[in-house]
């Protein structure tokens, strides 16, 4: 290849690699690149690697197009790695024969996976997880798999364990080395609260173990430790960390670091002044940096040593805030440090599953560092308050204590950060370039700000503060803030709600040609389906766009691709002719039965073809569909009562059954639960539901908007001593009002803490109609309540909608189960369904 243009030759088509390639075009159009990958497909995100398991496809994680290279004049050779680099002759040659001049060579190699010289690890089921060629090779192994471990309790390793679990693999094993999980990011406490919510998940962790060798004869069904223990598994994922890949650099006679790693000083540059050595495989004063943002900064720095620019690099943050398999972690500044060189804060509550320590300076001015485990939603503000060396509160607890921190985290709080703040590490994005670009560039979308910037547009940990800032400037410029759904609708969820209830539309495609622009995305599409269903009470099945995977087969997906059965079981209470059928129907499908803590039984392990069977003699035995999938009313559950208790004092049974069959069905933002208790022994757990009930002397008590879950949150008394009919019409107010105004998958508890008057606008509202239309709610819940249609009836008789529960055309009608009861029980556990 002849060219008048520098030749940059990139070794490597990694995610440093492509972002070296994107900064650098951006920057000059000056330099002929080349670059020469190892794998088949174009650079892809690794960070995001996990969600492959979780059905995105190798395209939805690519960073861009073959043709972006081409569009870019980037000559890019994919599946034929270098072999050798002649620095005499500034050339490399690659496996295919390709003999590639260069005036400038950059290595990003990477790294690979690091993997223990233990005996035996060359055996069948033993795998690594690296990139997307592991993962589909774990993919199809896992199917015959029953029992597996993963050594190494890293974020990588944990992840692993996760996606073993998502395969349908029973409690796997987690072996790690070191005394705690993810040593490099949290303490002893951390861990210890880690491992408990990894327990509960279904990992089973095992710490201060060494593997000394993997049994088995040519596939693995054995791990054997130094301590003389052993465990029975059938396969192997090995993520004890990376080894840099520098043996190119090591056969070219470049300086490497005796531990591995290119030595580059703070341009880049290697023991050879035209190489380059970024991301992974670099070793800058003694560290290699295992994160992307350090990655992508080195490949800025490269681009501007070569478009001489001054840039230097002088090190990196390695705080970070990962969502560790729905489990937050997060570590900032120093965590490590302690006492007597600060002082620390802690916070353990081992029942939320929620770890804080903050480190303060002696003089209790500056945060120097902390750790967050099960809820780091403090994490940004908290990581610029290090940065910036912002002085502490005079209550530096508040910054970690639940409510009382929540003030750390909001707008006004970003909006105080210096200009020069570093709110998106991986992309290096400032404060003032975001509070530029809604005031000069007038972009107030977040979308806008990810096209002009780039923040958020990596890791997205920095997303909830470019939202603040993007709310902050524009409410600094006196711009009203409309809270819309998204870009393809310039509406809130309540405004939309009004348009379409106005115009009568009950489809989705009619709601984007008239109140909306483009294709949709799935932000809107589920608000839309959410809002149709809501005012309408159609089947959600017909809508084209549904709120989720769930919604499309009316049931909840489970482990390996099963679905869940869920009959509506009022109250809890059933005859014994329901109970035959319901076993009946779970031998007969080999599925798993479970009694919930809502007073229903579950079924688990269905195919998706034989749920319309399934749900046609349950039908026919009477039961109907109890919503477990959707974002409706789950169950209104209730103690025995005044009928068999003796503190009952009215019967909350009949009750229930009542209010449960009024509300069936009714689709709201999100899922809704209610409770009646007979007494105030609270047997039914009525104050931890969206509305509960609770018998008093003189009547009921109404309590709303409580929340169960991971963040729980008591209900608040709304009405005392009322009877059964000024219940049920308060019932129905707050039910519609919630409906028509809350923001798309907001709980009732969230919805009220946002709400400006809190309870007492409410208590107006509902109570005292101050707004005049407690009317209008009364009509439209009542229309709700008269238009009931059970889902999975009009599905089963309906043989338009019952094809959509076919796989392939040429599927048959009946088909036997595959899997024993028996068997089936023995191999899982309840909590793995739940």
């Amino acid at each position: 290849m002849t060219t008048t243009k520098p030749a940059v030759v990139i070794i490597g088509n990694g995610m440093v690699s492509y972002k070296f390639c994107e900064k650098l075009i951006a920057k000059s159009s000056n330099f002929e690149i080349i670059v020469f990958g190892e794998e088949s497909r174009p650079a892809y995100d690794r960070v995001h690697l996990s969600e492959y398991f979780n059905g995105k496809s190798a395209e939805d994680l690519s960073m861009s197009p073959l043709t972006w290279y081409a569009d870019n004049g980037i000559h890019l050779h994919l599946n034929d790695p270098v072999q050798e680099i002649n620095r005499e002759e500034k050339t490399v040659h690659t496996l295919k024969g390709i003999n590639q001049h260069y005036d400038y060579l950059i290595l990003a190699t990477g790294s690979s996976a690091f993997v223990p010289d233990i005996p035996g690890v060359e055996k069948q089921g033993v795998f690594v997880y690296r990139t997307i060629e592991d993962l589909d090779l774990i993919l199809a192994y896992a199917a015959n798999a029953k029992e597996a471990a993963v050594i190494g309790g890293g974020l990588l390793g944990l992840e692993a364990a996760k996606a073993l679990i998502d395969l349908g693999i029973k409690e796997p094993h987690v072996i790690e080395f070191a005394p705690r999980l993810m040593p490099r990011q949290i303490d002893q406490a951390g861990s210890k609260m880690l491992q408990m919510k990894l327990n509960e998940l279904g990992l089973r962790i095992h710490l201060n173990k060494s593997t000394s060798r993997i049994g088995g004869e040519d596939k693995i069904d054995a791990l054997h430790f130094a301590d003389d223990t052993q465990i029975h598994v059938d396969m192997l994922i090995i993520s004890a960390g990376i080894r840099p890949r520098d043996e190119l650099a090591q056969l070219s006679g470049l300086k490497t670091g005796t531990r591995g790693g290119v030595v580059v000083n703070d341009y880049m540059q290697t023991s050879d002044e035209s190489i380059f050595a970024i991301g992974e495989c670099a070793l800058h004063e003694g560290m290699i940096y295992g994160l992307v943002a350090p990655g992508y900064e080195m490949a800025d720095v490269a681009v501007n040593t070569l478009c001489d620019s001054e840039k230097s690099f002088s090190g990196y943050d390695m705080s970070t805030k990962l969502k560790l398999i729905g489990i937050d972690v997060a570590s900032f500044g120093d965590p490590f440090i302690a006492e007597p060189d600060c002082r620390s804060i802690v916070m353990d509550d081992s029942h939320k599953g929620v770890y804080k320590r903050i480190n303060i300076s002696n003089d209790g001015k500056h945060l120097l560092g902390g750790i967050l485990v099960g809820d780091a939603t403090s994490y940004n503000m908290l990581l610029q308050t290090v940065k910036n060396n912002i002085i502490l509160p005079p209550n530096p607890e508040d910054l970690i204590l639940g409510s009382r921190g929540e003030s750390a985290n909001d707008g006004s709080g970003a909006m105080s950060l210096p200009d020069d703040a570093l709110i998106c590490s991986c992309e290096s994005v400032s404060k003032g370039a975001i509070l530029h670009a809604v005031k000069e560039d007038h972009i107030t979308t977040l979308d806008g700000i990810k096209k002009c910037t780039k923040a958020g547009t990596c890791c997205g940990g920095c997303v909830p503060m470019v939202k603040d800032l993007i709310a902050g400037s524009l409410k600094e410029s006196g711009i009203y803030v409309k809270n819309v759904i998204c870009e393809h609708f310039n509406y809130s969820r309540q405004e939309l709600l009004d348009v379409i209830k106005i115009n009568n539309v009950k489809i989705y495609d009619e709601a984007l040609d008239h109140f909306g622009k483009g294709d949709g995305c799935e932000t809107c599409k589920p608000v839309v389906a959410s809002i149709l269903s809501s005012l309408w009470n159609d089947v959600i099945v017909k809508q084209a766009p549904t709120q989720d995977s769930n919604d499309r087969y009316l049931a909840n997906i489970q482990k390996g691709g099963t679905y869940s059965v869920v009959p509506r079981i009022p109250g809890g209470e059933i005859t014994p002719d329901k109970l035959i059928i319901l076993g009946q129907i779970a031998k007969k499908y080999a599925l798993y039965t479970k009694i919930t803590g809502g007073q229903r039984i579950d079924m688990f392990g269905a195919h998706v073809n034989d749920l319309p069977d399934i749900w046609e003699e349950l039908i026919d035995a009477g039961f109907e569909s109890g919503h477990a999938y959707g974002k409706a009313l789950r169950t209104v559950k209730s103690c025995v009562g005044s009928t068999w208790c003796r503190f009952g004092l009215h019967d909350s049974v009949s009750f229930a059954i009542e209010i449960e069959e009024r509300y069936r069905g009714i689709r709201a933002p999100h899922k809704i639960k209610g409770g009646v208790s007979g007494c105030v022994r609270e047997c039914a757990e009525a104050q931890s539901k969206d509305f509960g009930i609770i018998a008093t002397e003189k009547g009921w008590n109404l309590y709303i908007c409580g929340n169960g879950g991971s963040k729980p949150q008591h209900a608040q008394l709304l009405a005392s001593d009322i009877d059964k009919e000024t219940c049920i019409k308060y019932i129905d107010r707050f039910l519609m009002f919630y409906i028509k105004t809350a923001d798309p998958l907001t709980r009732t508890a969230t919805w009220l803490n946002k709400m400006e008057g809190g309870l007492t606008y409410l208590k107006n509202v509902i109570l005292n109609d101050s707004i005049e239309i407690c009317g209008q709610l009364e009509t439209e819940m009542q229309g709700l309540v008269d238009s009931f249609h059970c889902e999975w009836k009009e599905v089963v008789t309906n043989p338009e909608l019952r094809k959509r529960f076919v796989h392939f055309v040429n599927a048959p009608e009946k088909k036997d189960p595959t899997v024993e009861f028996d068997t089936f029980r023995t191999q899982i556990k309840a909590k793995d369904w739940l």
